[in-house]
């Protein structure tokens, strides 16, 4: 059974830094996206970052590029998601997701981990 395991989430000062990470089991996430998505309250869910598993490729939003940085580790099968000048607008639940490269949807999603910012 596929899962993954958000971490790392809590309450920050706006400036300041976080990283989430992303612990996935129950099968071999080669050449799959991983991605990180956000939900903040009253608002639909959004696209952050995502990296390919094989390659290392990178994408993100531009409301983060420059501030955050996604990256894997092969050997603890785990993704990170580091968050740098937090601002209270990123304040959400974040979400890890695993995406097949053929399929259009992510189809593997984790429980969330809360992300909060203060002014």
């Amino acid at each position: 059974q596929v899962q993954l395991v958000e971490s790392g989430g809590g309450l920050v000062q706006a400036g300041g830094s976080l990283r989430l990470s992303c612990a996935a089991s129950g099968r071999t996430f080669s050449n799959y996206n991983m991605g990180w998505f956000r939900q903040a309250p009253g608002k639909e869910r959004e696209f952050v970052a995502a990296i390919n598993w094989s390659s290392g490729s990178t994408y993100y939003a531009d409301s983060v590029k420059g501030r955050f940085t996604i990256s894997r580790d092969n050997a603890k099968i785990t993704v990170y998601l580091q968050m740098n000048s937090l601002k209270p607008e990123d304040t959400a639940v974040y979400y890890c997701a695993a995406k097949h490269p053929m399929n259009n949807r992510y189809d593997y999603w984790g429980q969330g981990t809360q992300v909060t910012v203060s002014s």
